[in-house]
């Protein structure tokens, strides 16, 4: 079966989009891009997840639009790769996240059926509800992939690194309700609004960790940085910009407006992400595999390494892009949906039972 994942994580750069094939449980990532979103829009998604433009109309217009955005990146991608759009079979879309209360509801907007009817293409999208439905924190969603991917006789961790780090811990020979999965804390999203602060909105974020590494990372503010509760909540547990966002990153910005301050922040997210394989897995990791934005920071892998006792790799070791696993990982759920099969993982998320998540769209 071909199938394209679609995703736009809590960075909202844009769409990543990947045409997959499956068969027999083994997957082969045909071609992958990223999409970016205009600076309009990503202005629009943020400003709605701050809750600074939410009136019906707004919400309403912009699902729309960005299931409009969504069908192009669909289009687009098989042109730009020569692939006849009537090959493929199927599109998982996890939309664009504007809301996440865990355990209480949900929303991402990029209307499936829009996509559906520009492409012609059979659509699973709204994954998250269904888990929360069932009594889970609707997320997180991609250790059912993690596990699909790379179950071994080793000890794993997999670690995606986007706007927030979450991690999925896949012990040797395990089964599924084996896996312990969370959000271990912030990824990128801190250091990419101190970022844009710093350089007056010139960049976004800082490529390869070039700004990072100029900076002293500042112990004083790491260590008030670490004292965050959520931290210290036992898993299953979920984060996002409500908790990591604009508003906290701006506070440290004012103490530090300097290079500095990034390279806290990148620290920050290291050594969050080590504290919480010590607090919360029952043992260290043998491999931690990387995936995500974060995981082309050289200074945030740098300091990753230091803190982190196993071996680091990334998924690009196991033919899969870092900047593709998540679009990869939709095109595995939407896979499991279309084939009724449960696709959550309660020992992750809180769930009552397995379920099978999803809207299909015909």
């Amino acid at each position: 079966m071909r199938i394209i994942g679609l995703m736009s994580g809590t960075s909202t750069d844009g769409v990543d989009a990947a045409v997959v094939d499956i068969e027999n449980n083994k997957v082969d990532v045909i071609a992958f891009d990223t999409f970016a979103y205009s600076a309009s829009m990503r202005r629009r998604i943020l400003e709605m997840g701050e809750q600074k433009l939410c009136r019906p109309a707004d919400i309403s217009g912009l699902n729309f639009e960005i299931g409009g955005v969504f069908a192009e990146a669909v289009k687009k991608l098989c042109g730009k790769h020569k692939i006849n759009l009537k090959t493929i079979d199927l599109i998982g879309s996890h939309g664009q996240t504007i809301f996440h209360s865990p355990a209480k509801n949900t929303l991402q907007i990029g209307e499936p059926s829009i996509i559906a009817y520009k492409t012609g293409i059979k659509t699973v999208a709204d994954f998250r509800p269904m888990d929360i439905a069932a009594g889970g924190q609707g997320a997180p969603l991609v250790p059912f992939a993690d596990y699909f991917l790379f179950k071994s006789k080793k000890n794993r961790v997999v670690q995606n690194i986007g706007g927030i780090a979450n991690l999925t811990f896949l012990p040797a020979n395990c089964k599924l309700k084996d896996v312990i999965a969370f959000d271990s804390g912030p990824g990128n999203m801190i250091i990419d609004r101190l970022v844009f602060l710093l350089t007056k909105g010139k960049q976004n974020f800082d490529k390869g960790g070039k700004i990072s590494v100029q900076g002293k990372v500042n112990s004083k503010i790491l260590s008030q940085m670490l004292t965050h509760p959520y931290l210290r909540r036992k898993p299953p547990k979920t984060t996002g910009r409500e908790m990591f966002g604009k508003e906290y990153a701006d506070e440290f910005f004012k103490k530090l407006p300097s290079k500095d301050v990034i390279a806290t922040a990148t620290a920050f997210t290291a050594i969050s992400i080590a504290d919480a394989y010590r607090k919360f897995l029952p043992i260290e990791p043998d491999e931690v595999i990387l995936c995500g934005g974060g995981a082309r920071n050289d200074t945030l892998v740098k300091m990753l390494r230091e803190n982190i006792k196993a071996k680091i790799l990334f998924t690009d070791d196991f033919g899969i892009s870092s900047d593709a696993k998540e679009a990869v990982s939709f095109a595995i759920l939407a896979y499991a949906t279309i084939n009724g099969m449960p696709n959550n993982v309660p020992n992750a998320t809180g769930a009552r039972e397995p379920v099978v998540l999803g809207k299909i769209i015909k």
